[in-house]
């Protein structure tokens, strides 16, 4: 079975309610304009009635007679006109007016249809006695119609029909702009479901035209540009990095293979020398799966750290001892500002060093002989931070917003002469969100760059 598309289920409900609203409406018109004209009816009736009654009082009161002549034509008027027939009797019973008689008269003059009133027709008689100063001198009775003959139903008919009008026009309108609603609540999502439809296709370019959108789907539509941009960013960084770990590789490969050729055909002899080249590139290749191999293991979900309370000012002794021959032997000056009071953090050590670590290289990597990198430590109120201040070749302002993504190089040509495949910082990343740290860089382009990493701080034991 075909399920409803959500235009078709907006279209619906807009259509159900709509209806629901005009029908309700327009049948309680026609009842209550019904009932209404009922009542205005017999109101109208009484009054007549009562005209003839005090006509009749008026005419015993100055001649002592109940009917003259005016009574007579008043009585003939409101037969012919109003379908009300009288019949009075004086003070002994005896009949001295009646226009019942004109009934049977007016049918057979054809003055009625037949769909106005007929022999089957019922009447109702209502009786009045009539009096004066009072004393009883006469009695009327009134007939007319049980329902509406004549003018009134022809009037009424005309009401209903206007309504009925009104009822289809209204439907029609209701079914064309429930249409027009429904689509136009519906374009958004119609845009925004193909435009996933492409992304799904792998066509990265893909993007949702917000000012098109309903306020209530822009931010929907925002979203999902974001996610396109992601996404297309991580393709191009995803294909950058097939282009440059197949150049990393390529160039040790090349030279292993060519020592290899070369010792197999006894162009070269395998000394020490070239054993120990061949042993460099090896390592090299060895290097670069180590580093994807660490960022698999710190962008692991289920990654789990061996938290503690760890001293910061042994964490900083550990990594002088381990950088300052480094940083000797390159020429550059290693300042490392030690706590002026005891503080700790509350995190996995090796990871941490591990973290500090991978900073700590990279500034010592871009850092040009003769300058120098400052490691001080930044203590708040719920974090430790450990800053890195290099005075380096800095980082260009276009690059700053990439620097976590994995494989993400600036600078390629200067990359690869350190080694590196630009998950440095990925890893750092990763393993300050899995202790759901934070990280600050700030940097000029050929100035320097400050990275500083908070750790959560954990209270002196």
């Amino acid at each position: 079975m075909r399920r409803l598309t959500l235009r078709s289920k907006i279209l619906f409900y807009l259509l159900v309610v709509s209806l629901c609203g005009i029908f309700l409406t327009s049948f309680s018109i026609l009842w209550g304009f019904e009932d209404q004209f009922n009542e205005y009816l017999k109101i109208n009736r009484e009054e007549r009635s009562k005209l003839i009654e005090d006509e009749a009082i008026n005419s015993h009161k100055e001649t002592g007679k109940l009917i003259d002549n005016q009574l007579i034509n008043l009585m003939h008027q409101q037969a012919m006109t109003d379908n009300l027939f009288y019949r009075i009797t004086d003070e002994e019973g005896q009949v001295i007016a009646d226009t019942t008689m004109m009934l049977g008269m007016m049918n057979r003059m054809g003055m009625h249809s037949d769909s106005d009133i007929d022999m089957k027709t019922e009447y109702r008689k209502n009786t009045y006695d009539l009096t004066f100063d009072e004393r009883y001198v006469g009695n009327m009775e009134v007939y007319y119609p049980e329902e509406m003959i004549g003018e009134d139903i022809a009037f009424l008919n005309t009401i209903k029909s206007n309504i009925y009008l009104a009822i289809i026009v209204t439907v029609v309108l209701a079914f064309v702009f429930s249409l027009l609603f429904s689509k136009r609540l519906t374009t958004g999502y119609r845009k925004l479901s193909k435009a996933i439809q492409e992304l799904q296709e792998h066509k990265w370019r893909t993007r949702v035209p917000v000012k098109e959108l309903s306020d209530e789907m822009k931010p929907l539509g925002e979203s999902f540009n974001r996610l396109a941009e992601s996404l297309s960013k991580e393709e191009m960084l995803r294909k950058q990095f097939t282009a440059d770990f197949a150049h990393e590789i390529r160039t040790p490969l090349a030279t292993l293979r060519s020592q290899m050729e070369a010792f197999q055909d006894g162009v070269f002899e395998p000394t020490p020398k070239r054993l120990q080249q061949g042993h460099d590139e090896l390592m090299r290749l060895v290097r670069l799966v180590g580093e994807l191999e660490e960022l698999l293991a710190a962008e692991n979900p289920q990654i789990k750290l061996n938290k503690s309370n760890i001293d910061v000012g042994y964490l900083l002794r550990l990594v002088g001892g381990q950088f300052t021959p480094a940083f000797q032997k390159k020429g550059v000056s290693l300042n490392i500002q030690m706590p002026t009071k005891e503080c700790w953090l509350h995190a996995d050590q090796d990871r941490v060093l591990q973290v500090l670590t991978n900073i700590i290289n990279n500034a010592l990597q871009y850092t040009p002989a003769g300058n120098s990198v400052y490691v001080k430590i930044v203590d708040s109120n719920a974090y430790v931070g450990f800053c890195v201040q290099d005075e380096g070749i800095g980082i260009k302002e276009d690059d700053l917003p990439y620097l976590f993504e994995r494989f993400y190089r600036g600078d390629k040509s200067r990359d690869r002469k350190t080694g590196g495949i630009g998950i440095g910082l990925s890893i750092v990343k990763a393993l300050m969100d899995a202790h759901r740290g934070k990280i600050q860089i700030d940097s000029k382009w050929k100035e320097g760059t400050e990275i500083t990493v908070f750790f959560p701080k954990h209270e002196t034991l």
